[in-house]
Parts: C-alpha cells; sequence; structure tokens
C-alpha cells in the first residue's frame, strides 16, 4: 500500500515538474514576443517652408433672368461682350480664358401657399461662365476687386474668389521630406535619452500628411489631416512623415 502511494506521489510530481517546464516554455516566449514588440519606436517627423502661389484661376460670367427662353438667351449674349471688354482691359486676352457653354433653364423659385412652400417657374435663367487663368497674380487681384464695380452698375455678372495655386506640388513635397526625416530622428533621440536607450537603424518609412497652408496659419504640428489652401497668396508647404526607428 506505502509502495503504491509512494509510486502515484512520484508520478504526480512528475507530471508537475513537466507542466511547469512547458508553462515556463509558453511564458518565456510571449515575454520575448512583449519584448520584441517593445523594442522601437515610432515617430513622426514635420519640415515647412515658405512658398507663394504661381498661377491664379479665376471664374466670373453672366447670369440673366427673363420671361421666354428666346429672351433669355438673346440678354445673355448681349450681356457678354462688356464682360469680355473688362477682361480685355485687365489684361486677359482670349488665350487666357476659358468660355463655358451657354444653358437656359427654368427659373423655379419658392413660393408660400396655404402654409407651405412650393416650387414655381417663373421665366428663364441664362448663365455663362467664364474661366481665366493668369500666372499674374496681381492682374486677377485687381480685377477680382473692381468687379464688384460693374455688379454696383447694375450689370448681370458673376463672381467667384480667385483660386491661388502652386504648380509644383511634387518638386515642394520632395524638398521638404529629407528636413522631416531628420526631424522624425531628433524627437525619437529626445525619447531616447528619457528612456535610457539607444536609437537603432529605421525600419519603416511612410510619408503622412502634405499641407499647402495660409502663411500664417497656427495650425498646430499635431494636427495631421492634410489641406491645400487655395484662398492665398503666400503660403507655407508641410510635410509630416511617420517613421519606425529600432531601439537599444
Amino acid at each position: 500500500m506505502e509502495r503504491g502511494v509512494s509510486r502515484a506521489l512520484v508520478v504526480l510530481g512528475a507530471l508537475l515538474a513537466l507542466g511547469l517546464g512547458v508553462s515556463a516554455f509558453i511564458l518565456g516566449g510571449k515575454f520575448r514576443t512583449i519584448g520584441d514588440n517593445t523594442q522601437k519606436i515610432v515617430v513622426k517627423g514635420l519640415a515647412e517652408k515658405p512658398i507663394e502661389a504661381d498661377l491664379a484661376e479665376w471664374s466670373v460670367g453672366i447670369r440673366v433672368i427673363d420671361s421666354d427662353f428666346g429672351a433669355t438667351l438673346n440678354a445673355l449674349r448681349q450681356s457678354r461682350p462688356e464682360l469680355e471688354v473688362f477682361l480685355e482691359r485687365h489684361g486677359f486676352p482670349a488665350s487666357a480664358r476659358e468660355e463655358g457653354s451657354e444653358q437656359v433653364k427654368p427659373n423655379m423659385v419658392d413660393e408660400y401657399s396655404e402654409g407651405h412652400y412650393r416650387q414655381v417657374q417663373q421665366g428663364y435663367v441664362g448663365t455663362q461662365n467664364i474661366r481665366v487663368r493668369s500666372g499674374d497674380l496681381q492682374k486677377i487681384v485687381t480685377a477680382h476687386k473692381e468687379i464688384i464695380q460693374l455688379a454696383a452698375e447694375g450689370k448681370p455678372v458673376v463672381y467667384a474668389s480667385p483660386d491661388y495655386l502652386v504648380r509644383d506640388l511634387e518638386a515642394i513635397k520632395m524638398s521638404l521630406i529629407g528636413a522631416a526625416t531628420e526631424n522624425a530622428r531628433q524627437r525619437a533621440e529626445e525619447f531616447a535619452k528619457v528612456g535610457k536607450v539607444r536609437v537603432g537603424a529605421m525600419r519603416s518609412a511612410s510619408q503622412g500628411a502634405f499641407y499647402i497652408l495660409p502663411a500664417h496659419s497656427d495650425a498646430g504640428s499635431d494636427n495631421y489631416g492634410g489641406s491645400y489652401d487655395k484662398s492665398t497668396i503666400a503660403k507655407k508647404a508641410r510635410v509630416v512623415v511617420t517613421i519606425e526607428y529600432g531601439i537599444n
């Protein structure tokens, strides 16, 4: 009887030892995996520089309303030459203008009747847009200010705010990537000092957001959504990169 009990205890001890060994192996593997995952640092790098728009696009046009289709089309065609003269006077020849097609549609307005609104037709509306493109931005600025006078005189002109664009965005972006990468390395080094570790080799890198912002924008460097400001001539370009480094 005692011999049987002793044998059972020996077998139980062996099983417990085997179980502890397996557990130690499994836990050791998890710790190594956890350790591998923590031996890196991921940082964002930022670089920016001032730039200026070198192309402007401006949409202007004619909008008239008349009683029937023919009268509306005729009014549209009679009004257009005055706008063309205005553009010529401000230095925009036909080669700098792209004319849209003439359009005449029913003029629908909201009318309140019997406690609710409904749409009814009141004559026709005719429109034609002209897209102006120029590298002489000051001409666009001046014309945009002065077209208000045409509207004040009762001329049927419509106009939008100009778009101030940057033509060679890719070259600007590439010029900033190196500086943003260096900035990421500096940030990694600062984190490493606190953690008393050393930054190793770059493991991966990706370009994040690319911004064209107003020159005096106060958008914070942690805003990584990306944007393209077209409302200003003076701008700043900003690139964000995300880089993973090994640490030792």
